[in-house]
């Protein structure tokens, strides 16, 4: 559908929802010209940050890639995708607190997967997560990385929210408003007005 200039055209708003995908050129540039254009794009947890690992010109227009998310002591590891599953805390921005997609939410907590996210200095970010230092970890040193975020790519409008590994994550209140406001936010029709 991406290389279809005509149904991007028509398109308000890109739910991406692909994980450790491939992508062909073609492909990608209808993409990018759609949201270039005017057409919204949004998504959350891989399904956006972690769809065409091989892309740059994706990763470029997202404005960020999965990179990891670091798992529970060794010792404490079971075997399976809850291994990966930690207490955190996703903290509004300043910008976040002020911005429509997140404007009145609180610092919330989850126990999920929690991204380390790879990210340039276009995007917006309006909360981040800290990945804490563990003695089980090689990194020095707390990392904070972007949870949600928006960018601006000509005049089409993106929002990435890293949280959503599962429907109990999606029902959250907090992810589930995130999300909300960020299909409307994004929507060409919103950002037209």
């Amino acid at each position: 559908m991406y290389a279809d200039a005509d149904a991007m055209a028509a398109t308000d708003l890109v739910l991406q929802c692909v994980t450790m995908s491939q992508i062909s050129g073609e492909q990608v540039a209808g993409l990018r010209a759609a949201v270039e254009a005017g057409t919204g794009l949004t998504g959350w947890h891989g399904g956006i940050v972690d769809s065409y690992r091989a892309s740059s010109d994706y990763l470029q227009l997202v404005g960020g890639q999965f990179a990891t998310h670091p798992g529970k002591e060794p010792c404490e590891r079971q075997g399976g995708q809850e291994d990966n599953y930690l207490p955190h805390t996703v903290n509004l921005t300043a910008l976040g607190r002020e911005h429509p997609v997140t404007a009145g939410i609180e610092d919330f907590d989850l126990v999920t997967e929690q991204y380390w996210v790879l990210h340039d200095d276009l995007v917006d970010v309006l909360a981040t997560t800290t990945h804490p230092t563990r003695p089980w970890h090689p990194w020095h040193r707390p990392i904070t990385s972007p949870a949600v975020w928006t960018r601006r790519w000509g005049a089409g409008r993106i929002v990435v929210t890293t949280p959503g590994h599962s429907l109990d994550v999606l029902e959250h209140p907090s992810v589930r408003t995130v999300i909300e406001r960020g299909m409307l936010w994004a929507s060409r029709t919103a950002s037209a007005s």
